[in-house]
This record gives C-alpha cells, structure tokens and sequence, in this order.
C-alpha cells in the first residue's frame, strides 16, 4: 500500500510532526506486521525521526544547520536555495520504520518529522507499508 500525504509549511525552515499522520496511514493499510517506509519526493526538503517532548530540539537542529549552511554563503546554484538542497542531503529524505501490531516501533520521545527548508510550499510525503 502506497499512500501520499499533505504537508503545508509556513516559513522556510520549519519541523512539522508528521507522526500521527504517517499512524493514520498504517492503520487505513490494515498491515499489522512489517515495514513502513516515509518518503519525501522534494529535492529541498527531508525526513527525520527526532525527539517530540521538548521543541527547543527542533529550535536547536534548524538553527544549526542554518549556522552550517547559510542561505547567503555565495552558492551557485542561482535559484537562492542552495542551501535547502544542502541540508536535505544532510537530514535525508526517508525513513523505514518496523511496524509491530499495528504500531510504529519509535522510542517513547522520539516522533517523525517532515523537515522544510524551502518554504512555505504544499509538499507530498508517501507512506509505503509493506507486509511482512
């Protein structure tokens, strides 16, 4: 099963919890032992798992990769957004999560994240749960 799910952002670099919306596909599959995998379709933009209890963490991650790769660090790439494709390829743009039971097997703090940095756009995540 195969699943594409909307996520819209509203500034350039935001970390949106994607968790229940990725649950919310595993349970329309009815797939109750095997593998999800979130996937993001977007050269400027990512998929992270990342702890959900505090959100200075996610303050704390986009701020430094922001320090890492300034938007203004004189890139060539000429559509201004030199650095988002950077920091997809740093974060990366999928996850494969086992699925026990019906259940996402994440740790007790630990969320699934679609990570912006490119915006404000509307963006696809696809959801693949397979059986197994």
């Amino acid at each position: 099963m195969l699943e594409e799910l909307t996520v819209r952002t509203a500034r350039r670099e935001e970390m949106i919890d994607i968790t229940s919306l990725v649950r919310a596909a595993v349970r329309r599959s009815g797939i109750e032992q095997g593998m999800v995998y979130v996937y993001c379709p977007h050269t400027t933009a990512g998929i992270t798992i990342q702890e959900n209890a505090d959100p200075d963490v996610r303050t704390d991650l986009l701020t430094h990769l922001a320090r890492l790769m300034p938007q203004d660090a004189g890139f060539r790439h000429s559509e201004g957004n030199a650095d988002a494709h950077i920091k997809s390829s740093l974060v990366g743009v999928s996850h494969a999560l086992p699925l026990d039971r019906g259940n996402l097997t994440l740790g007790t703090w630990q969320a699934v994240f679609f990570c912006e940095f490119d915006g404000p756009r509307t963006r696809r995540v696809l959801v693949k749960v397979v059986a197994g």
